[in-house]
């Protein structure tokens, strides 16, 4: 028989204080899951009506009760400010926590050295200050307090983490990983220990462990952007468009100016009512695989090998973007050549103008005109990989079987956005990505 659901309006209307002990059961709330995220924002808003009949007296207690539920609901900004009215150990502690997850670490830096000289958990505020530290950049002082907690190690999911959050920083990623899945047995609840995981087998092209990590970090919040944006990403390549909306949905509900939110929502919802036959799409990728044929990989004569080499003409898929016409008025070119041509079409069912009838883009794929340099050859030959791209547009990099930036830049802006789940904010990236090397997509 299932635990019957905590009774959020008890805890935190009914019930006259707020501890340590509230916030737990608060936690342990969220995590049954149902009603109880929605329910916590209907009493939220009863907490709110309180405060304003509420005698002075009894305000910084409406106050902590509306920042610590604004937290887990993830609204950081409106928990910031009630935290900062309730000024208790708990208000304050959980101020730092709100204003770290905002990114302004001197802020949240004072909080939590107000939480503890009032007295809260010495040993957990420090382990928040060995966070903010680490963000700031200064590992050493983080590592240095960990050392001072090396007691915490037994029994604090949140010591492992933060150990593992320096060894990430340190760039021992494997590491990590052992101590990420430490903190979440013994926390199986620890949020941000079960982002990484699953953030580590995202990387590593493990969906379904990914998505697992993911799905448990919804049970307890408060939850990070990046959680469901990832997850909402994963569910697409999924083909889950309804749970991929719902979770780009919770980003907006909380951040409702997240532009890639927005963007992501869009797409989602558009793809809902989209026809995608797996079929098709495999009938597809084999044809784009016979338009990437070399055309030395067939028998040519010389003269037409010669004439195809000076049009810049390098693959089958380059002839069935050109006319008769444009190949008979090159110099040299003539009827048998053609004849030469069609035929070795033929034989892979295509034919000259072929992607122009259809209605492709008429110009043949950039390539340069001119030889390049050692140095340009090593820039075009580095790994996508090293463009740091987000998850949605790694992903439809390795769909497309786009492995350096040769291959990327040889494409275009329509050529990537015809890539599944590839959108408007996929591409801006990576034109932004781009720039940064000198470097620009071929139709731009």
């Amino acid at each position: 028989m299932a635990d019957h659901l905590i009774d959020l309006k008890a805890l935190l209307v009914e019930r006259p204080d707020c501890d340590a002990g509230t916030v737990q059961q608060l936690r342990n709330a969220l995590a049954q899951g149902g009603t109880q995220f929605r329910t916590l924002r209907d009493v939220t808003e009863m907490l709110k009506k309180k405060l304003e009949t509420a005698p002075a007296a009894q305000g910084k207690t409406w106050h902590l009760k509306i920042g610590v539920a604004s937290f887990f609901l993830g609204f950081t900004a409106q928990a910031a400010e009630h935290l900062r009215q309730a000024d208790t150990a708990l208000s304050n502690y959980y101020l730092g926590r709100a204003l770290m997850s905002r990114n302004e670490p001197d802020d949240a830096l004072k909080a939590f050295d107000k939480a503890e000289k009032a007295g809260y958990n010495a040993s957990q505020v420090r382990l928040q200050r060995a966070g903010l530290y680490r963000l700031k950049g200064d590992s050493a002082e983080a590592r240095k307090i960990l050392g001072g907690l090396q007691e915490l190690a037994s029994h604090s999911a949140e010591y492992h983490y933060q150990l593992a959050m320096c060894g990430i920083g340190d760039g021992d990623r494997v590491g990590a990983v052992g101590m990420f899945e430490r903190a979440v047995t013994l926390d199986p609840g620890h949020t941000s220990a079960l982002f990484q995981l699953g953030h580590a087998n995202d990387l590593a092209g493990n969906d379904d462990e990914a998505i697992s990590c993911y799905e448990r970090c919804l049970k307890h919040p408060p939850l990070h952007a990046g959680t469901l944006i990832n997850l909402g990403v994963l569910y697409e390549d999924h083909e889950r468009y309804d749970k991929a909306a719902e979770c780009y949905g919770r980003v907006l509900a909380a951040r409702p100016t997240d532009e890639e939110a927005r963007l992501f929502f869009k797409d989602a919802q558009a793809a809902l009512s989209m026809y995608y036959s797996p079929e098709e799409e495999k009938e597809r990728t084999q044809f784009s695989q016979v338009l990437d044929i070399p055309v030395t990989d067939f028998e040519l004569s010389v003269r037409a090998r010669n004439c195809l080499k000076k049009m810049n003409i390098r693959t089958l898929g380059d002839l069935t973007r050109v006319s008769e016409q444009q190949l008979l008025s090159s110099k040299n070119f003539g009827e048998t050549s053609l004849h030469e041509i069609k035929e070795m079409l033929t034989a892979k069912s295509l034919k000259l103008g072929q992607s122009i009838q259809d209605g492709s883009q008429a110009d043949i794929r950039y390539r340069p005109s001119q030889p390049i340099s050692e140095e340009q050859a090593a820039l075009l030959g580095k790994s996508v990989a090293e463009l740091n791209l987000s998850v949605r547009a790694r992903k439809c990099m390795n769909r497309l079987g786009i492995n350096t930036l040769n291959d990327l830049v040889q494409r275009s802006s329509e050529e990537l956005l015809e890539a599944k789940n590839f959108g408007m904010t996929s591409l801006q990236e990576v034109k932004e990505k781009l720039t940064q090397y000198g470097l620009r997509l071929r139709d731009d």
